[in-house]
């Protein structure tokens, strides 16, 4: 599944086709995670003018083109600025092509660009098992987007946000703007009146690092490795761990994403950029989908259990349990 990396990886080799119009575009099966709009050749004669991620989805945006010698007062629908909002799924990509390339088994989307230079291009939405999603931004921001937490390499993922939201403490209000999402990713207490809605978070650290709602992004081959690098065993309930090893588990995270985005992501099956490249963290993975090999610090064979049906590899050693 392409993650936070893969996403903003995919949105820097978009850039390319930033300030160029839409002139054609054909929707080959509309029926994803949820069905493409019917409309969305409302995007012809529109200019992608910048591309956004928000968590693992990409928003992009176009500006109108106004045709010559028409009269305005009457194309109002078309002279509207608009957005999509796309999802990659288990298995999406957008790859960009040469004008005239033929469409590909499981292109579901193609949209055809025109630079400056009259020279156009093509973008294709590649999806083998459809779980994504390409959508109009303001018919499913507020579903999708509302509810997320902060982002991992901003100012507001801190060790102080995520100790006292584990702690329930006072100061973890003050990062959320909607205590009931606290409340959600906790003890699933039935209401934020509850006094058990005020006890310490004590599932897995993992899963909880995990959570949209905690921290957006941080799939599972980037939890395994922070929580391999700060010496913490997957399977830590969230409140035994001391503020210091919070710190040090969020620096790492941020760390992790970094050096993944500098990688081109992680290309554990077939995904690849707009541009065709693949990425090239999976060649620095450290326990992840290592288990039964020795740890590349105390030679100490690595092992796996299942969180939430998810394949977490660690350390005995190195990430003793407490």
């Amino acid at each position: 599944m392409p993650e936070l990396p893969e996403v903003e990886t995919t949105k820097t080799s978009l850039s390319p086709l930033l300030g160029q119009q839409v002139v054609d575009l054909k929707v080959f099966q509309p029926k994803l995670r949820w069905s493409m709009p019917d409309d969305l050749d409302k995007l012809v004669n529109h200019t992608l003018a910048s591309v956004e991620r928000r968590a693992k989805y990409l928003i992009l945006n176009f500006l109108p083109v106004a045709p010559n010698n028409v009269d305005t007062a009457n194309q109002a629908d078309t002279l509207v600025s608009r957005q999509l909002l796309i999802h990659l799924g288990m298995s999406g990509s957008l790859q960009q092509h040469s004008y005239g390339t033929e469409k590909r088994k499981h292109d579901h989307l193609v949209i055809v660009f025109n630079d400056a230079d009259n020279t156009k291009y093509q973008l294709h939405y590649h999806d083998p098992r459809r779980f994504g999603s390409v959508l109009w931004y303001q018919d499913y921001s507020a579903k999708l987007l509302d509810h997320l937490g902060p982002e991992p390499l901003s100012d507001q993922f801190t060790a102080d946000y995520l100790y006292h939201l584990i702690q329930r403490t006072n100061l973890a209000d003050k990062h959320k703007s909607n205590k009931s999402t606290i409340d959600k990713v906790g003890n699933k207490a039935k209401s934020p009146r509850s006094p058990k809605s005020q006890q310490p978070i004590t599932r897995p650290i993992k899963s909880i690092i995990m959570e949209q709602q905690v921290v957006v992004g941080v799939g599972n081959i980037y939890a395994t490795e922070s929580l391999y690098l700060s010496g913490i065993h997957p399977a830590t309930p969230a409140h035994q761990l001391s503020y210091e090893q919070i710190a040090i588990l969020v620096g790492h995270i941020k760390v992790i994403l970094q050096k993944a985005i500098e990688l081109g992501g992680s290309t554990l099956r077939d995904f690849t950029v707009a541009s065709g490249q693949t990425g090239y963290f999976q060649h620095t993975l450290n326990v992840y989908g290592r288990q039964g090999e020795a740890c590349i610090h105390c030679e100490t064979t690595l092992e796996n259990i299942k969180l939430n049906g998810r394949a977490s590899v660690y350390c005995p050693h190195c990430q003793p349990i407490t």
